[in-house]
């Protein structure tokens, strides 16, 4: 028998909005059943007794709202096309109702413009958003639609985050108690040295995403950068003032900018054909200064969140609105961990190196990106000028998808690679330097050499998997063969490379 579309499915061909992504597809067939698409993308079918009542465009919202996930950038999209007449006869019908208002409350929050209503809405105030459903914020009273407005930021930047069994996976972690478990496992002496050491590795992680080979001096002024994470107040640090300061430290001087661009900035390469390839294309100029006040407000409502969530919608929320022409991806990384430490996750003066992690794994890294900007650039149409500069012919059908992103996935994508982080790269280093100077005291003991020279043989051996390289040896003329053979030995030994 023939299913039909219900909810956004139906919406999005009675509307013509087939560009638009939802990440659950409804339909009425002759029994309950749910799948997955190839593409991810949840399929439920129902029953016949949940059918709307009506084709009409309020009763499938009604719908979507009732058994679908919420989709700020699909709603705008479908309230833009919307007939207001019918929406105000819908809610007049019920004022009351808890789907109805919802429904209202979301189409003014949007669109900001105001609904007639015959009646006004009564009862409790009912949560916009299901907290078992969703990742929430503070909630604000609406008197008008009796509504919680729970919703993670305002209309300026307001991004969504399913709470789906990824993201409750990775809440179920206590971070903090696997990095006491590493404390408690290590000297204090070594868990400080590797701190310092990881300092300077992030740094230099952070520049290799991308390809970039900095000076020592910049090296030196983005630790010292990192080591201030979580000291200042959000709202001070998310400023266009102290955003401009960090920009203007952490990149060359001649791309330094004196604040937020005021011109269509684009990720992309080129490619041997002198060709432009184009990845992803920024918020335009105009909103920029709205979007970043946006995210300023989105950190105040979520105080009290999950601190992996609270980094990632921040962190993520700022590359992707990309306010700077150069050092938004550095920037992007060092709000991760100012976000962390603020939220106690990390402590101040130890630091999570997760752009070491990113580096490592930068196939995961470019997933979560693309998880954002692909779906915009099936969308975006953008011409170039008689300048060259780019410019976005459908602002307004992108406004949305900018301002009220889905960060489900980018979340997930950032707890799990916390997690690893703490399990495998700040692990490594501790036990590597437990091990270092175990080795150190064993070289030592055969070869009473002086400490230069001694680091010298471990970096060697290190580098080449326990084996002392040949052509290096003829720098070490002092050294037998027997005893470069026992040095590969302790070292295979105390790393187990056997």
């Amino acid at each position: 028998m023939a299913r039909n579309k219900v909810g956004s499915e139906w919406l999005k061909e009675y509307l013509n909005l087939e560009g638009y992504g939802v990440t659950k597809r409804s339909f009425i067939g002759t029994q309950n059943k749910i799948e997955m698409a190839a593409d991810g993308t949840i399929d439920q079918q129902f029953g016949p007794k949940y059918a709307p009542g009506g084709n009409t465009v309020p009763s499938h919202l009604e719908f979507l709202l009732k058994y679908e996930d919420v989709n700020l950038d699909f709603l705008s999209a479908v309230f833009e096309r919307a007939d207001r007449k019918e929406l105000d006869k819908f809610l007049s019908a019920s004022p009351s109702g808890k789907y109805s208002r919802k429904l209202g409350f979301l189409y003014e929050w949007l669109t900001g413009k105001q609904l007639d209503l015959t009646a006004e809405p009564s009862g409790n105030y009912v949560n916009l958003l299901d907290e078992e459903q969703y990742v929430t914020g503070k909630q604000i009273k609406n008197s008008r639609w009796r509504i919680n407005d729970n919703l993670l930021g305002g209309r300026k930047f307001c991004p969504i985050v399913r709470r789906t069994k990824a993201i409750e996976d990775v809440l179920d972690i206590d971070y903090r108690a696997e990095i006491e478990e590493l404390k408690e496992e290590f000297s204090p002496e070594v868990f400080k040295r590797a701190t310092q050491y990881l300092y300077r590795k992030e740094t230099k992680s952070s520049y290799e995403i991308e390809s970039e080979k900095p000076s020592p001096e910049r090296i030196d002024r983005f630790i010292a950068i990192l080591y201030k994470a979580g000291t200042a107040p959000s709202a001070e640090v998310l400023d266009v003032k102290s955003l401009t300061e960090l920009q203007n430290a952490i990149v060359d001087q001649r791309y330094a900018q004196k604040g937020f661009r005021n011109f269509q900035n684009f990720v992309g390469q080129t490619n041997y054909r002198m060709e432009e390839i184009y990845h992803y294309i920024c918020p335009p100029p105009d909103m920029v200064k709205s979007m970043m006040e946006g995210l300023i407000e989105l950190e105040e409502k979520t105080t009290g969140e999950p601190a992996v969530v609270r980094a990632a919608i921040i962190a993520f929320g700022f590359v992707f609105i990309h306010p700077f022409e150069d050092g938004n991806g550095r920037i992007h990384r060092f709000l991760i961990h100012d976000m962390l430490t603020r939220d106690g996750l990390s402590e101040h003066g130890l630091i999570i190196p997760v752009s070491a992690h990113m580096v490592n794994n930068m196939r995961d890294y470019d997933a979560a990106l693309e998880n954002y900007s692909k779906p915009l650039m099936q969308r975006i149409k953008f011409k170039r000028d008689e300048r060259g500069e780019i410019i976005i012919t459908n602002p307004k059908e992108v406004n949305a998808y900018f301002r009220y992103p889905d960060l489900t996935q980018q979340c997930a994508y950032l707890a799990t690679t916390i997690q690893a982080t703490i399990k495998q790269d700040l692990s490594e280093e501790l036990h590597f330097l437990e091990r270092y100077d175990e080795l150190k005291r064993e070289l030592q003991n055969l070869i009473d050499m002086p400490d230069k020279r001694l680091n010298e043989v471990i970096i060697f051996l290190h580098q080449n998997k326990g084996v002392f390289p040949k052509r290096r040896k003829k720098n070490f003329e002092e050294i037998t063969e027997e005893e470069f053979a026992e040095m590969e030995k302790i070292y295979n030994d105390i790393f187990d490379n056997n």
